[in-house]
């Protein structure tokens, strides 16, 4: 009888802790071991009796353990110890780890990768801005926001368009017992424009009701959701909410094994997870719709990076010869191809202010590119921004790089002690006392441009960018004073665009007049007010010499 008990108790003790800790019933991961390995533990004890006899109280066994359980006890630790030591163990494996990023090929110029940009697409709402706008919008809605809150914002492309998307989670477990069929929608914040913050409640005049999700219970929970429906004997990982071009919202999870015994965790495909219905879709990395912008996770990426670059030349490398890291984190950023991409500077070990290099990781592929050219890591941009604001004590944003006429350029928006962005800046990545800054985006490229055509460009003579030459008639002008400097507008004849520049550029821009011959130069951008490198007033003649 009381073998029976015991049995059922450990029975059911196990399927609760299966349950609540969903471990993964594949060789490499030890969760269900470890599980085990605590059910035998108690088994042992429970098995084994004692009692008190004698004048001196003595504890005396009077029961043992079965053989079996003493070496299935055995065998499961081995298991969870020894076995993991052996397979996994960096010392022995330095090879395997260094591979497990892949081939990396060599870029020539990262300005090749990175699409040239207008500035109104210019990420410039970062996750804790986003997150900051999104409970403003949540709080304007006292009746919904007094029952749900804030699950963590996801930036992806919609419909070519930059957003940060989070869904609405229930904020304690009786909003969820008593709203069961899910929670009203999400909010979706654009990363280019601060003012455009959506919540979305209805897609296609149908209520959306995200019944599945993080942090809910029992069935809703989205990881046990996926786990009791046929993938218990896979890693998932990366729940990411993202949303079809269409707006409907399904979670995006990474499938992934282990390649190198317990440890370098690969992804292998994933499952899109309609978050309304529960219906759950499973994709190979080929075949995953193009509205997924997320397949390898930033943490796998990042391992795989510093291990590629640490074990250059085996684990006994210590004169640290060749060896790279990462320097502040991945980034994700958008290539030319419209595709997005894991960006992060390479150093090398015990380098801190300078990048020997920088990497871009396809997000969905894993296909890797390495681009051999100095520049400055994130860190010593965000300083060289900050420093030329410090009166003012903004905080950078962790840098973004963007292609800005064809100079690659770190762009960040600086904000205050509340997380309000006050101002932006632009640095250049080759040298970092290149700096611009400003009130508004316009403001910032303008500075940049001049501090940058100041250096001569000589900081990047294969990054300059395309310039066009028009001598033409001037047809209007005017200035604007912004931050105590002097801009001057003007259009010439036969040319659509506007042009702008300062008098840092040419003190013949204050004494221009309508109808004056000019010659100027300017990058060729996408942009509709143009900031020009040069200016000449060809009907200015030089002043005679007194006599």
């Amino acid at each position: 009888m009381k073998k029976t008990f015991t049995f059922i108790f450990l029975l059911l003790l196990g399927f609760l802790l299966v349950y609540n800790n969903l471990p993964v019933f594949n060789y490499g991961f030890p969760g269900f071991a470890i599980i085990v390995l605590f059910l035998l533990v108690l088994a042992l004890l429970f098995s084994t009796g004692f009692t008190v006899s004698g004048s001196n109280n003595q504890l005396k066994v009077v029961s043992r353990p079965s053989r079996f359980l003493v070496y299935a006890f055995l065998v499961v630790l081995g298991y969870c110890t020894v076995l993991p030591f052996v397979t996994s163990l960096k010392m022995f494996r330095s090879d395997s780890y260094q591979k497990l990023l892949g081939t990396v090929k060599n870029g020539q110029k990262i300005t090749n990768h990175i699409a040239p940009i207008a500035i109104d697409q210019i990420r410039v709402v970062d996750e804790e801005l986003a997150h900051l706008l999104g409970e403003k919008i949540l709080g304007s809605q006292p009746a919904l926001g007094s029952q749900v809150e804030l699950g963590d914002f996801c930036i992806q492309k919609v419909n070519n368009s930059l957003y940060w998307v989070a869904p609405l989670l229930h904020s304690g477990f009786f909003k969820w017992f008593n709203n069961q069929e899910g929670t009203a929608g999400y909010v979706m914040v654009s990363a280019t424009n601060e003012r455009d913050v959506k919540l979305v409640q209805n897609v296609a005049g149908k209520a959306i009701k995200i019944k599945y999700q993080q942090g809910a219970y029992f069935q809703s929970d989205i990881h046990r959701h996926v786990y009791f429906n046929g993938n218990a004997t896979v890693g998932l990982t990366d729940f990411s909410f993202e949303i079809d071009d269409a707006g409907n919202p399904f979670w995006i999870i990474t499938q992934y094994d282990k390649k190198i015994g317990f440890s370098g965790k690969e992804a292998t495909g994933i499952l899109v997870v309609d978050a309304q219905s529960g219906a759950i879709t499973e994709y190979s990395i080929a075949n995953t719709p193009k509205w997924v912008d997320r397949i390898q996770p930033l943490a796998f990426i990042e391992d795989q990076l510093n291990d590629w670059g640490e074990y250059v030349h085996g684990y006994w490398n210590f004169s640290n010869a060749d060896k790279l890291q990462i320097t502040e984190g991945l980034t994700l950023v958008y290539g030319k191809d419209n595709k997005s991409y894991w960006y992060t500077g390479l150093t090398s070990v015990g380098k801190d202010e300078s990048a020997v290099g920088f990497v871009l990781v396809d997000t969905r592929t894993k296909e890797t590119t390495f681009y051999k050219q100095g520049g400055a890591t994130e860190f010593a941009a965000q300083s060289s921004a900050q420093g030329k604001v410090q009166e003012k004590g903004y905080r950078a944003s962790l840098p973004i790089p963007y292609n800005i006429n064809n100079i690659p350029t770190y762009v960040m928006t600086l904000k205050d002690d509340g997380g309000l962005v006050k101002m932006f800046a632009m640095v250049a990545i080759s040298d970092y006392t290149i700096v611009g800054v400003g009130n508004t985006m316009r403001e910032t490229l303008t500075s940049f441009k001049n501090v940058y055509n100041m250096a001569d460009n000589k900081i990047n003579p294969n990054g300059a960018s395309t310039q066009k030459s028009v001598q033409s008639i001037v047809t209007r002008i005017q200035n604007d004073v912004k931050n105590g400097n002097s801009f001057y507008y003007f259009k010439v004849k036969d040319y659509p665009n506007i042009f702008v520049g300062s008098s840092q550029i040419s003190n013949q821009l204050p004494v221009t007049m309508v109808g004056d011959s000019v010659m100027i130069s300017f990058d060729v951008d996408m942009e509709e007010v143009i900031d020009v490198a040069t200016f000449a007033n060809k009907t200015l003649k030089p002043s005679s010499k007194a006599k």
